[in-house]
């Protein structure tokens, strides 16, 4: 499937899209040591979040897809140079819509994981995102 949305997203900071489908997305993120917070090569939550965020996008992957809040989990740590796959499916909320772009036609409810080489889950998530009438800085 096609890529629509978060086009210009540095793969580098939040990951490469592997798997795009229909209400699915799974991307993988190579850590580097730029990412580290500390001598121990710990990597900062806000990539890890941002990975889980970017494939929540692609598997709503409508242009004008937005997040409007996310409960989230970060269940072990990320060390540098591990290699992270984020797994996304929306769970809830059906195609389509009309109206402000926040009724509830409109809004997808998508689950997202990430999880390390050793394939252990290090961060799980809901987050609820909305597909707008119109791009958010129009």
């Amino acid at each position: 499937m096609e890529q629509r949305t978060h086009r210009l997203t540095s793969e580098k900071l939040v990951g490469k899209p592997v798997k795009i489908e229909k209400d699915y997305a799974e991307v993988l993120l190579e850590t580097t040591k730029e990412m580290a917070v500390d001598e121990y090569g710990l990597v900062h939550g806000g990539f890890t979040f941002g990975l889980a965020d970017y494939a929540a996008m692609l598997a709503v992957n409508e242009p004008t897809v937005v997040l409007g809040k996310a409960e989230v989990k970060f269940l072990k740590p990320v060390k540098a140079g591990e290699r992270l796959t984020a797994k996304a499916e929306v769970i809830e909320g059906p195609g389509g819509g009309v109206g402000d772009g926040t009724s509830p036609r409109r809004k997808k409810i998508v689950k997202a994981e990430v999880f390390n080489e050793k394939n252990e889950k290090v961060f799980e998530g809901t987050f609820h995102c909305y597909v707008l009438e119109k791009h958010v800085l129009e």
